[in-house]
């Protein structure tokens, strides 16, 4: 499924619609060039939850856990990793074992130790905005996909 965007408030209006089809626990690989919107998109999932403080890029700190509600949410931004054993020292084997939501920019940094990805959103720059291409991994993401499309 292709979403075209105009601009980053469609991106981030887009993630509070993908949060509202959310289920507890999924993992969503976000690709893209640097400058696509990969935290936009994060930052709109995070508002769609009902977070209300800051959410920042987790650049430096490659994991930014956050507590919705009874939700739990694991943002990661693996752009500055040099080697995926680094995940080990940050202790993403003690975060596997949670029900949570996993938003992943830069997934292919971190391959071997990451969750594998029930979704992968591809983020592109066009003309005008940005395209988004959601790719299912099964079951689930096909039916989240299902109850996003306007045609369904």
């Amino acid at each position: 499924m292709d979403i075209l965007l105009p601009d980053a408030d469609a991106q981030t209006a887009f993630g509070a619609r993908l949060a509202a089809v959310l289920p507890s626990q999924v993992v969503i690989y976000l690709r893209g060039d640097l400058g696509t919107g990969k935290t936009t998109l994060a930052r709109g999932i995070l508002r769609g939850l009902g977070h209300q403080g800051p959410a920042r890029s987790p650049t430096y700190t490659l994991i930014e856990p956050y507590e919705i509600g009874p939700r739990r949410v694991y943002h990661l931004d693996l752009y500055r990793l040099a080697d995926p054993e680094e995940l080990e020292y940050l202790g993403l084997r003690d975060f596997l074992s949670d029900e949570a939501l996993w938003l992943v920019e830069w997934p292919e940094r971190g391959a071997g130790l990451l969750p594998a990805a029930d979704l992968i959103i591809e983020i592109a720059y066009i003309v005008e905005g940005r395209k988004l291409t959601l790719i299912p991994k099964n079951e689930v993401s096909q039916a989240l996909i299902e109850a996003l499309n306007p045609r369904s």
